[in-house]
């Protein structure tokens, strides 16, 4: 007979399969990070941002952040995750997007938006606005939640190698999509990480 955590995975949709995602998010939940760094909680409110929140609350209850590197974290700015370990996975994401929310909330310090490469490209990757960042709102980045507990814990992500090609020296976000953790274990050891991610309530 399998056990209780067992059960729970064998009813996760694939990984490799976005469009078995497709649950609709509470009004309001609670998700739970634990970190390298420590534990972090995160807020959601689906009325800010529906289509960002039912996203982060599909991937978070079905463990895709699991084991996911901080692979953009600049000082005093933002930390951001959410590339996947395994490059299958990671390939299976970049496709799947979502249709842009209304900015109805700022990039205040704590709040936490998808990444955004331009109209309707939100799929995996959030960060956490470690300072106002009003600036982001103008592009497009919305606000799904904010950090309640643990903020300390973000704000002392390692951020020692700064931003990625072509402005920095970090991990290059094409090497992660080619390689997965592997490359960021190799090349870049000092990387926090998130142990899991759950869905608290």
């Amino acid at each position: 007979m399998l056990g209780t955590s067992a059960l729970v995975a064998a009813e996760r949709p694939v990984l490799t399969h976005p469009a078995s995602f497709t649950a609709k998010a509470p009004d309001t939940f609670t998700a739970k990070f634990e970190t390298s760094k420590g534990v972090f909680l995160v807020e959601v409110h689906r009325a800010w941002a529906p289509a960002g929140a039912d996203r982060f609350y599909n991937l978070v209850r079905n463990g895709y952040y699991d084991d996911c590197r901080f692979f953009r974290v600049l000082d005093s700015v933002m930390a951001q995750t959410g590339m996947h370990g395994s490059p299958q996975v990671q390939a299976a994401w970049d496709g799947a997007t979502i249709k842009d929310d209304g900015v109805h909330q700022s990039n205040a310090r704590g709040t936490v938006s998808f990444a955004t490469a331009g109209p309707n490209s939100r799929t995996t990757q959030f960060f956490i606005n470690l300072r106002d960042n009003r600036a982001f709102d103008r592009v497009g980045s919305t606000p799904f939640g904010r950090v309640t507990s643990g903020l300390e814990a973000v704000d002392a992500l390692y951020s020692g190698y700064g931003d990625g090609p072509p402005r920095g020296r970090g991990p290059d976000q094409s090497q992660i999509r080619a390689r997965g953790n592997a490359y960021l274990a190799k090349d870049f050891p000092k990387l926090d990480y998130i142990r899991t991610a759950t869905i608290e309530k």
